[in-house]
Order: structure tokens, then sequence, then C-alpha cells
């Protein structure tokens, strides 16, 4: 005999305590005929990540970006303020903590993921207006520009001329490495007074030749992007990581855009 249940959701229920009447399910010819008719479950019944929903976060967190972007590029125009500047430090450091943050958990976080959306979009906002004070129009070339790297990159993703490779990725971390002490050590320099110009060592000539690679170097990371949604889809990865594909993305191409703020700033003074 059956142990009974001590939860009474159990023990009330005929089903688990033992006194319902099994009963041998029957169907139909038109039952079988609706069922074979009926439409294959999509990713969203299965809740599997596919690339529209990948997209549909991408557009989403664009939203909240573009929303504060717009209150931070407001706060310091047409002159810059001291609270555009405010804007541009707490959005600066709330958003690289809740980067470093979001790229390293493990489960993708919704909120944490758009609250650095938010930020991110202040801090980007601000230091677009710091530009665009200086040089008339430049927000909408650099815009333009990451539009243009952006598709180009897709399109040669999607068609399969350019793909990740275990040797392409590891010169692309290498690169990454270096990029990162020579920032760093250009932010020192900078911060000490040992370089004036207002972009330390990236200046002239040498800091367009930089501007390129780096640019080189953002595309690369695009293609990683692309290949782990793809990787995501294909795998019938849950619906949630859709979120991470999205951060990811996110964070590529503002570094991408800032980038080339940067390149065409240099190239115009």
């Amino acid at each position: 005999m059956a142990a009974s249940s001590s939860n009474p959701a159990f023990a009330r229920n005929p089903v688990f305590n033992g006194k319902a009447v099994a009963q041998t399910p029957t169907m139909t010819a038109d039952g079988l005929q609706q069922l074979y008719e009926r439409p294959a479950a999509g990713p969203a019944e299965t809740d599997r990540m596919s690339y529209d929903d990948v997209i549909m976060k991408t557009a989403g967190l664009f939203a909240i970006f573009l929303v504060t972007g717009v209150i931070g590029f407001l706060a310091n125009w047409p002159v810059p303020t001291v609270l555009g500047l405010g804007l541009m430090i707490v959005g600066v450091l709330v958003g690289f903590v809740l980067g470093l943050v979001n790229a390293f958990k493990r489960e993708p976080s919704v909120p944490l993921i758009l609250a650095y959306a938010a930020f991110e979009g202040l801090a980007i906002g601000a230091i677009s207006s710091f530009f665009e004070y200086q040089w008339s129009g430049i927000v909408i070339q650099a815009v333009l520009a990451t539009v243009a790297v952006f598709g180009v990159t897709l399109a040669l993703f999607a068609s399969g001329k350019i793909r990740a490779s275990k040797r392409a990725t590891k010169v692309f971390l290498i690169a990454m490495v270096g990029y990162g002490v020579f920032s760093l050590l250009n932010l020192v320099l900078m911060l000490t007074g040992v370089v004036t110009d207002p972009f330390g060592l990236r200046s002239g000539w040498i800091g367009l030749v930089i501007g390129v690679v780096v640019v080189i170097m953002a595309a690369y990371s695009l293609v990683l992007d692309f290949d782990m949604i793809q990787r995501g889809v294909k795998s019938g990865a849950p619906r949630k990581y859709g979120w991470t594909g999205a951060f990811g993305l996110m964070t590529t191409i503002v570094w991408l855009y800032l980038e080339l703020l940067r390149m065409i700033a240099i190239f115009r003074n």
C-alpha cells in the first residue's frame, strides 16, 4: 500500500492519495488530425532563446539608453554645466561597476542589465555633449559611422564571410590586454600632467592609427557577440540568456561609438 502524504495539498487530492480511478485516454480520428495540424511550438512556447527575442531585448536596452542619453546630453547643452559633469561622473562610475557585475555574473540579472543601460546612457550622453560643444556635428558623424561598422560586420557574419576562430580570438585577447595597459598608462600621464594633449598619447596620426586598430578590434568583438548568440540559439539555450546577448551587443556598440567619436575628433582637430 502506498504511504499517504502528510502534505494536505496531496492528501486531499485524489490524484496523489491513491483514490483516483485510473482512466486510459482515448483519441478519436478528429483529435489525431487536429494534433497533426497543430503548428510546431516556437521558441516563445518552449522558453528558448531566439534571434527575434535577442533583437527585441537589445532594442529595449537601447531605448532606455537613448532616453537617459538625451538627459545627459541636454544637461550639458548648449554649454557644459556642473549638473552635466556630475551626471557624467555618476554614469561612468555606476555604469562601469554594473558592467563588471553583469559581465561576471553566470546568470543574467534583468534589473542590473536595465540599470546598466540607464547609467551608461547618462555617461555617453554627457560625454557626447562635450564633443559636440567643441566639434559641431561630430555626434551624428560618430553615430552614422557606428551604424555602418555594425551593419557591415553583421552582413559579413550572416553571409559566412567572417567567423570567429580560436587563433583570431587569442590574438584579440592579447591585443585587448595590450590596449588596456596602454589606456591606463595614457590616463596616468594625462592626470599627472606629463602629457597635456586632451587625448594624451592618442594624438595626431599616431592616435588615428591606434583608432583604426581599436575599431577593428571592436568589430571583431561584434563577431564574437554574434557567434555567442548564434551558438545560444542553436543549442536551445534558455530564453533568459537573450539578455546576456543583448548586454554583450550594447557594451560592444558603446565601445565602438566612443572609439569612433574620438577618432573623428582627432581627425577634425
